[in-house]
């Protein structure tokens, strides 16, 4: 039987421990490391043969490095490209967006633990069906493409919590402006509610 080569990269010791003892105990998956730094990942990467990385996305503090590593490991020379699946606790759009932006194959929430093997088995054979983590934000991130660039900031400005009257103030336009502002994404978003 083909083992699935794995590098886990997690900087929380508990996590650490834990995926790689799980991760062990599968007859089809070989731990080759679990590393806990961008550096010490990029390294092992560099002069290991890996198929599938489990990447934690912020590694030191809230720097976002594990993004950082999945990049260069992407760009190592090889035979064939390492599968990067992202595993954080992060859920911002932006983060998830940019994940699959610079190569990750999956995104997976640590909330969604259980379903880490079955990820790793379908990256190795090129069958990544996007994990609902993910999907659901890109979904949703897809959709608001619709707007127009003043469009998303009024959007943006409401679903932080702005009237239209602190919109229109902080954009410099006209109360009526925002209102038919919001008609608009109202009409090109029928899922989000913008009242």
């Amino acid at each position: 039987m083909e083992r699935i080569r794995v590098m886990l990269v997690e900087d929380d010791p508990f996590w650490r421990d834990h995926i790689s003892s799980d991760l062990s105990d599968e007859p089809d998956i070989e731990m080759i490391a679990a590393c806990a730094t961008k550096e010490e990942a990029v390294e092992t990467a560099a002069k290991s043969r890996i198929d599938v990385v489990l990447m934690d996305i912020n590694l030191t503090g809230n720097n976002l490095d594990g993004l950082e590593a999945a990049e260069l490991i992407l760009r190592l020379p090889g035979n064939e490209p390492v599968k990067i699946i992202m595993l954080t606790s992060i859920t911002e759009a932006e983060v998830v967006m940019k994940s699959f932006r610079l190569g990750a194959l999956n995104y997976i929430n640590k909330s969604s633990y259980q379903d880490i093997v079955h990820a790793i088995r379908e990256a190795h054979h090129g069958r990544a069906a996007i994990h609902s983590d993910a999907a659901r934000i890109m979904r949703s991130e897809v959709q608001l493409m619709e707007l127009t660039p003043m469009e998303r900031e009024v959007f943006d400005l409401r679903k932080n919590g702005l009237s239209k009257r602190e919109i229109s103030e902080k954009l410099h336009k006209s109360t009526n402006t925002i209102k038919s502002q919001l008609r608009s994404i109202k009409n090109k978003l029928t899922h989000f509610k913008m009242d």
